[in-house]
This record gives C-alpha cells, sequence and structure tokens, in this order.
C-alpha cells in the first residue's frame, strides 16, 4: 500500500502538485493519466526516492521491491540474454558465481550455488528472460548479441524486458509502449494482465490502459483524484462529476443572489435586521464550488489538398527490400483517394519497407510502380522527429519548406499547430518529444499532400494530440496509408487492413480483435517466430540477414522427443539436487559428493542445450 498524506511537489519554482491524500492498495493496476507537464513522472520519482515532498509525506513501505524502466542504456559488452537476466540480481549473481567456480573446477562453490539457486527457485530464469526477449520482438538469434549493438529503439525494449524481469511488488512503467509495434504492445498487454503485485503505468495509448488498468489516476491543476475503473470508465466519471459540479455552481450562485438581493434590500430595515444578519451569515458560509472550466481542446488540421486524383499510387508483381534480399514477394497495391488503410503484421515483417517502396525511399526490386503526375506524398517516418535541425525555429523549418512565404502566413499556420505566438521561434532544442513530433506532423501538412504516409506517428505524443490527429486524419480527404501500434487511432481513421506476414501483403478481412485473435492462434502454432521474419535489431541494419532461416514445418514426432529429452533430464537433476541437499553428504562421502556435483555440471549442460533445442520447436 502507497499513502499520500497532505503531499506537494515541486520541480524548481513551479507546484506541480498540493494537498494530495490519496491511498493506492496492493494488485492495482493503474493508469497514471493528465497533460504533459503536470508532474506524472515526477510523482514516480518522489514514489522511488529520487525527488523529495515539497510538504506532506509519502509513505512507501520499506519492504516493497519496486521495479521500473531505467532510461538509459550504456554500450555493454553483455548479451541481450545476459543483460535481461541480470534484472534479477539475486540468481543472476548466483549464474555468475557458479560459472566462476566451474572454471576453478571448485566444486564445492558450484554444490553451494546450486543450493541457492534451488532456494531462489531461480532455475527457470533464463527461459523467462528468453520469453520477454521473445515478447518484445527480439529473435532467438538476437539474445547472444552484445548490448552495444542495438539502436536506441531496440535499447529501450532491453530496458523495458530488464524491468518486467525483476522480481517486484511494485512495476513502475512511463509510457511502455514507446518504440514498440502493435504485436508487442498486444504481448505486453497480457503479461501485464498476470503480473501479481501492484503496477502504476504511465500511458498516452487510451486501448492499452483500458486493457489493462484498474484504476485510474488523474493529475490535473496541481491536484490528484483517483477513479475506479480503465480509462472509458474514468472518462464517463469524470463527464458526470463535472456536469454535477456545474449544477452546484449554478445553483450556489442562484442562491447567492438571492440572498444578496434580500441583504441589500433590508440590512438597513430594523425590523428586518435580524433576518438580513442571518442571511449574510448564510452568504459567508456558501463553500463557493467552482465552475466548471472549460479546458482548452486542442484542434489540427491537414489542409485540402491542391489537386486530389481518383487513382493515385500503384505497385505490380514487385519484389520489395534491401539489396539482394526481398522482404516481400509479389506485391500488388493500389491507392485510390479516400483509401484508409492500416498495415498490420508481426514484428519485421516488412510493414516499415512497404511504406518505404511506396514512398520510392528504397527501390523496388522488381515490378512496377505507377503514380499520378499530380501525386504528392506526405511521409511521417519513425527517424522524421530526429531529422528536425537542432538551434532552429518551427518558423525557420517551415521557411526551409517555402522560403517565398511571408513570416505572418507562416506563424498563422504554426499557430493552428499550437505553436502560438513566440513559440513559433523559439528553438526546437528545448521542445519536448511531443512537441517534435506536432511540428514534424506540420510540416507534413503544410505541404498540401494528397497521400499521408504516416509510420508510428504516435510515438511522443499524449493522449490529447492522439485525438487531435485521429479527428484531422478522419477529415483528411486524400488517402492515408498508416502504421501504427495505437488500436484507438487505428480504429478511427482506417476501414481497411492490409496484414504483412510471411513475405507477403495482402488484404485482411477483419477487425483489430480478429487480428489479435489470428497473432495468438500464430504464436501458439510452433512455427510462428520463424514465419514471422522476425527483424535483426541491430544500429544501421535494416533488413534481416540473407542467411535467416526459411519458415519450415515442425515435425511433431521430434517435438515429442525433444520434450520428452527435457522431461527426463529435469527429473535427473531433481535426482542430484536432492542427493546435494544432504548437509552430511560432504562430510561423509568427499569423493561421492564431488563426483555428483561433477555429474550434476554434466546434467544441466545437457539440458541447457536440450532446453535450447525445445525452444526452437516452440519458436
Amino acid at each position: 500500500m502507497i499513502a499520500f498524506k497532505n503531499f506537494a511537489l515541486r520541480r524548481g519554482e513551479r507546484l506541480l502538485l498540493s494537498n494530495v491524500d490519496l491511498t493506492l492498495h496492493n494488485g492495482w493496476r493503474i493508469g497514471v493519466i493528465g497533460r504533459n507537464g503536470t508532474g506524472k513522472s515526477s510523482l514516480f520519482a518522489a514514489i522511488q526516492g529520487e525527488v523529495e515532498a515539497d510538504t506532506g509525506d509519502i509513505d512507501v513501505p520499506n519492504r516493497v521491491r519496486i521495479a521500473s524502466v531505467a532510461q538509459e542504456t550504456p554500450a555493454l559488452e553483455e548479451s541481450a540474454l545476459e543483460f535481461v537476466l541480470s534484472g534479477d540480481d539475486a540468481v543472476h549473481r548466483v549464474i555468475v558465481a557458479e560459472r566462476e567456480a566451474v572454471e576453478r573446477e571448485d566444486w564445492e562453490a558450484v554444490a553451494e550455488a546450486h543450493l541457492q539457486m534451488e532456494a531462489l527457485k531461480g532455475y527457470d530464469a533464463t527461459a523467462r528472460a528468453g520469453k520477454l526477449l521473445h515478447g518484445l520482438g527480439f529473435s532467438a538469434d538476437t539474445h547472444d548479441r552484445p548490448v552495444k549493438a542495438f539502436s536506441g529503439g531496440w535499447r529501450v525494449r532491453l530496458n523495458l524486458a530488464r524491468a518486467l524481469m525483476m522480481p517486484s511488488d511494485l512495476l513502475l512503467l512511463d509510457e511502455p509502449t514507446n518504440h514498440l509495434d502493435l504485436d508487442a504492445v498486444l504481448w505486453l498487454e497480457q503479461w501485464l494482465l498476470k503480473y501479481p503485485g501492484t503496477l502504476l503505468m504511465i500511458s498516452h495509448d487510451r486501448e492499452f490502459l483500458d486493457g489493462v488498468t484498474t484504476h485510474t489516476v488523474h493529475l490535473n491543476d496541481n491536484r490528484v483524484k483517483l477513479y475506479v475503473g480503465n480509462y472509458t470508465q474514468f472518462e464517463r466519471q469524470r463527464a458526470e462529476h463535472l456536469r454535477l459540479q456545474q449544477i452546484a455552481h449554478e445553483k450556489e450562485q442562484a442562491e447567492r443572489e438571492h440572498l444578496q438581493k434580500f441583504i441589500d434590500r433590508f440590512k438597513a430595515k430594523a425590523s428586518k435586521a435580524k433576518q438580513a444578519q442571518s442571511r449574510m451569515k448564510r452568504l459567508e458560509k456558501l463553500q463557493g464550488t467552482e465552475a466548471v472550466r472549460a479546458e482548452r481542446s486542442l484542434h489540427i488540421e491537414f489542409p485540402e489538398p491542391v489537386k486530389l486524383p481518383h487513382a493515385l499510387l500503384r505497385v505490380t508483381d514487385s519484389d520489395c527490400g534491401y539489396g539482394d534480399h526481398v522482404v516481400l514477394d509479389n506485391v500488388s497495391f493500389a491507392l485510390e483517394a479516400g483509401d484508409r488503410i492500416a498495415l498490420l503484421g508481426p514484428n519485421g515483417a516488412g510493414k516499415s519497407t512497404l511504406v518505404k517502396s511506396l514512398t520510392k525511399e528504397i527501390p523496388l526490386l522488381s515490378g512496377e510502380r505507377g503514380a499520378h503526375p499530380d501525386l504528392r506524398i506526405g511521409y511521417f517516418a519513425q527517424h522524421t522527429v530526429e531529422s528536425l535541425q537542432e538551434g532552429r525555429s518551427p518558423i525557420d523549418h517551415l521557411s526551409d519548406l517555402a522560403p517565398d512565404a511571408s513570416t505572418q502566413v507562416l506563424r498563422d499556420f504554426l499557430g493552428k499547430w499550437n505553436f502560438p505566438g513566440n513559440r513559433a521561434f523559439e528553438s526546437v532544442d528545448g521542445f519536448s518529444g511531443g512537441e517534435r513530433a506536432r511540428l514534424a506532423l506540420a510540416m507534413i501538412a503544410f505541404q498540401q499532400p494528397n497521400v499521408l504516409m504516416l509510420d508510428e506517428p504516435t510515438n511522443h505524443l499524449d493522449l490529447e494530440m492522439r485525438e487531435a490527429l485521429a479527428e484531422a486524419l478522419s477529415d483528411f480527404d486524400g488517402a492515408i496509408v498508416m502504421v501504427s501500434h495505437d488500436r484507438h487511432l487505428i480504429g478511427l481513421v482506417c476501414d481497411t487492413f492490409w496484414r504483412v506476414a510471411d513475405g507477403v501483403a495482402q488484404p485482411f478481412d477483419g477487425d483489430l480483435d480478429e487480428y489479435a485473435s489470428w497473432l495468438r492462434t500464430r504464436d501458439n502454432s510452433g512455427d510462428g517466430a520463424k514465419k514471422a521474419g522476425k527483424p535483426t535489431p541491430v544500429a544501421q541494419v535494416e533488413p534481416p540477414p540473407p542467411s535467416a532461416a526459411k519458415p519450415r514445418k515442425v515435425n511433431t514426432h521430434k517435438l515429442a522427443s525433444a520434450e520428452a529429452t527435457v522431461a527426463e533430464l529435469e527429473s535427473q537433476l531433481k535426482t542430484i539436487d536432492l542427493d546435494l541437499a544432504d548437509p552430511e553428504l560432504f562430510n561423509a562421502d568427499i569423493d561421492k559428493a564431488n563426483a555428483l556435483v561433477a555429474e550434476r555440471s554434466q546434467v544441466a549442460a545437457r539440458l541447457a542445450q536440450a532446453e535450447e533445442e525445445l525452444l526452437e520447436f516452440y519458436e
């Protein structure tokens, strides 16, 4: 249980939270929501003891084990699997101790390590770490690669996997779905539903919040309010609360007016003085219910395209990929005015490759691409935000696109994208990730495209901006092709789905729920991971290596044999561990003890190999 008592928090001179009285109970899964800058991340820092309360107290029991996602990952030499495994510090220390003892041939130390591992129930730790990596999109052939070989987005996933690996009573997740694709988001949602501890999660993905949370904490106007239920239930409760508050305010104002009129009329009359005095006291006691202040809603828009031909873009019998490596085979794809297409598919299956092929960022390996002469594509890629120039302002960025446009025209346009007044002249260096993403989208809108190609446009965007983007895209007259992990955005904007999987891009006759069902069936089918074309998540390496294993069917007889081998070796290991657990063994017969230790090491090695082979079947 976490308790806030008259809690207040400042960052510098700015008051973030005040008069917070709140109790969070064990086992709750809590969504922490609020506009950017309301203090969500600072609240997490206070729970972890990284910042002190300005006033009041926060009570977090000393025995509570807290896990959170690290913000940075150094360029480490250790493997991805080892990095994630180290999240379970106690088990990892025993594994390292055993490894060092085996190298020294210190069999007593090896036996002691096994006893400690048994006590920690940590024999499945390596398998758990592998499952976390697999669920977050890491193919089996990347588990042994050093952490330093992964790009920034993949290191974020490694940090998340490491946090999930930590034994914890309280899990703090700050925007965990950023840098994940839809498949990884669906997997994480299911993992969190099984998490036995207390979860506090900051997220701007309303579908994800709806799927996971049982309670909602809303930060607004320096205050914190707890609601029972997920995000949708919070919205309903808050709307009703605001409605009742406004009714109470209007009723109180009417009573104030009535009392004041009586006082003004009769306070000078001796016969009515006593009654006037009584009404003055009543007026003073009215609690002063605040009027509901309408929150300024964000509104953006994509201007009407200059020209909007019906047939915009077509690729026919095309192979898409890189160099000699074909990612998607025999693609035929047509885009017409008004199309709203979402690309769905497992991680690394080629969604971004298809988008890049459509935009001509990469050439087709074969086939034909036909485009209308008036085609104008607005392309938002995952790296678009990083391409903004440091030290330059929004006005500078738009001026590069339209050198002859007047400053007033550029300011008016930026004002529509919530860069009003002097904000248009501020350097992007001080912009948040959400502000940078908004500017990147504004630059695309400024060019009046008739086709929008959007690859994960919601990363860094808060709930308000996501709603505004969904509304703007719904009103857009041109065509849209979108890759996104935000199911709410996809559901509001897109009416057609294409599934990209197994080297093929084709229409998907179903909705997002049916896609999630297909994905679960695929994951349980035995060869799903192999068929998914898992990526090589390494810096500057886009496609999977040409030597990647081809999709293959599973031999059920070999699978059953592998399972039996693992079960037999586990049984042998358990018998040896029971013998080694006898405290008198090493005193009574040291030779037998040493022989058992050596035998256990051999069986454990065989088991590890057998489990690896079985994992390949499961993948």
